[in-house]
């Protein structure tokens, strides 16, 4: 798949998750939006357009033969044994992930309508009764944690899988991160990707002010960590190559840092803090629609 095509999965994906946090009445939209394009070079970039058959399985599923991803899943069988595990640390993002994973095949994109409602499917922090959801998260700097233990059990298994593991860079504030970090340097677990969505904002303002965990890269080379630094975390094409590089590193684990925008995609949201942690309006939605309104439907990819 080309780069355009990815970046127009990117641009309905934002539009379904707005659409969802709006009809909720609740959400984190600038946060969603910063990390799409993330998620979308996850479970759906390709490598110099490679085609294979995504779960190896041969089953005949619809969704077997896809572009080469970075990830093994089978939306088919989101329990399969021989998947990647995916863990959303941030976890007041999930809509977005809801959207990819609804797009995917995980489960009906009906359920997006019912987003936070009682009763529904999908609730506000990933939850693991939701297929294609690995871990339940709530309070940031959890995921990371589940993601080390995740990648200690494969390599004590001595299984072929990886985990990636998305994080905010305010995330970063929380000491829990760091023990985890620590912990995964010194098991060597070189099947972990972290990737950290630097949009620098939080709910209180810009990361920086609330409390600076810069310089990044040298704190996380000091924890013996790889560290893979993008341009953008906006440029799927790059993401995907960074990805790529990661699974060849031996014998330590993975950062990629990738500086990303809040609220990307939305003029009037984008780096304001006051975006974070809302919906917009229906107003807003009005404009928003009018931007989004050429984005071509993305139907089956094949």
């Amino acid at each position: 798949m080309d780069k355009k095509s990815l970046e127009n999965i990117a641009a309905k994906l934002r539009l379904d998750t707005l659409i969802a946090i709006n009809k909720a009445g609740s959400g984190h939209a600038g946060s969603c939006m910063s990390c799409m394009d993330i998620l979308v070079a996850l479970y759906y970039g390709a490598v110099n357009g490679v085609s294979h058959s995504r779960n190896g399985l041969n089953d005949g599923a619809k969704n077997a033969s896809r572009p080469c991803v970075v990830m093994k899943f089978n939306p088919n069988k989101p329990r399969w044994d021989e998947r990647d595990y995916f863990v959303l640390s941030k976890g007041h993002a999930v809509p977005a992930l809801y959207a990819v994973l609804a797009e995917q095949g995980f489960f009906d994109k009906s359920e997006m309508k019912y987003l936070r409602q009682i009763g529904g499917l999908l609730q506000g922090y990933p939850n693991v009764k939701v297929p294609g959801i690995e871990a339940s998260v709530g309070s940031v700097g959890q995921g990371v944690s589940i993601a080390v233990g995740l990648a200690m059990a494969i390599k004590a298994d001595r299984e072929n899988r990886n985990v990636f593991v998305l994080a905010g860079d305010g995330e970063l504030q929380e000491g829990q991160c760091w023990e985890a970090i620590m912990a995964a340097a010194h098991f060597k677990l070189d099947n972990l990707v972290l990737i950290i969505d630097q949009n620098k904002l939080q709910l209180d303002g810009a990361c920086g002010a609330v409390m600076n965990v810069a310089p990044l890269a040298d704190k996380f080379e000091a924890f013996g960590w790889k560290v893979i630094p993008v341009v953008s975390g906006h440029d799927i094409e790059e993401l995907v190559y960074a990805f790529e590089k990661a699974k060849n590193v031996a014998r330590q684990p993975v950062v990629i840092l990738a500086p990303t925008i809040e609220g990307k995609g939305v003029p009037f949201a984008e780096n304001k803090p006051a975006y974070h942690g809302v919906p917009f309006s229906d107003a807003e939605m009005e404009e928003v629609m009018k931007k989004f309104g050429e984005v071509e439907e993305v139907g089956e990819v094949t």
